[in-house]
């Protein structure tokens, strides 16, 4: 019988990895244009199984109690976004994105994606109030073993959604396949960087 802690963890963790941001825009973009996947996909999942995990120990209080870390956190985070949105504004407004499947030389370098998802999954002060506060302050109120169970259960829901949104995004390929539908992806991206960002500022 599966523990319903584990559960409860992959209710609460999918309910808040699944939702648009900015991890999720970032690795279905990589994904639509085929660059480096799995990297991305392992990248992101190993940040938000570290953030869990720490959420399960004490640093989620240190954090919460902590208001010069919650706004350096925030602000950064914030200045991040926006620089980030303005570059997907930017890919939209001039159309230069396509589906590359092929050519090396449009590549962007392997380092520099790896950073950018390192960035998008660390940097992001939503990623470290989801999982390491909240999360782990809804583990801590687990009976008994419950707080292994809970954090183990929100780990594989993120395991889960970032394999299907990874290796799943193939699917909407021949969509974007025309530039327009790049140009409207790169808006979204733009308008979800801004608004998480205007959000951290009014926080």
């Amino acid at each position: 019988m599966v523990d319903s802690a584990f559960l409860k963890g992959m209710a609460m963790g999918g309910g808040l990895i699944v939702a648009i941001g900015a991890q999720n825009a970032f690795l279905l973009r990589q994904a639509l244009r085929r660059q480096y996947v799995v990297m991305c996909i392992l990248t992101c999942v190993c940040c938000d199984v570290l953030l869990i995990a720490l959420g399960a120990g004490s640093v989620g209080r240190i954090i919460a109690s902590n208001a010069m870390l919650l706004d350096a956190m925030r602000i950064g985070g914030a200045l991040f976004l926006i620089e980030y949105g303005r570059r997907a504004a930017l890919s939209a407004w001039r159309g230069q994105a396509q589906l590359v499947q092929g050519s090396n030389s449009s590549l962007p370098r392997r380092g520099s994606v790896f950073r950018t998802a390192m960035a998008l999954s660390l940097l992001n002060p939503h990623a470290w109030l989801d999982t390491v506060v909240l999360l782990g302050a809804i583990g801590a109120q687990q009976p008994d073993h419950g707080r292994i169970s809970f954090s183990a259960g929100a780990m594989a829901a993120s395991i889960l959604w970032f394999t299907s949104l990874g290796l799943g995004a193939r699917w909407l390929a021949p969509l974007f396949s025309q530039p327009g539908a790049w140009r409207t992806l790169d808006a979204l991206i733009a308008i979800v960087m801004w608004a998480i960002a205007a959000s951290l500022f009014i926080y």
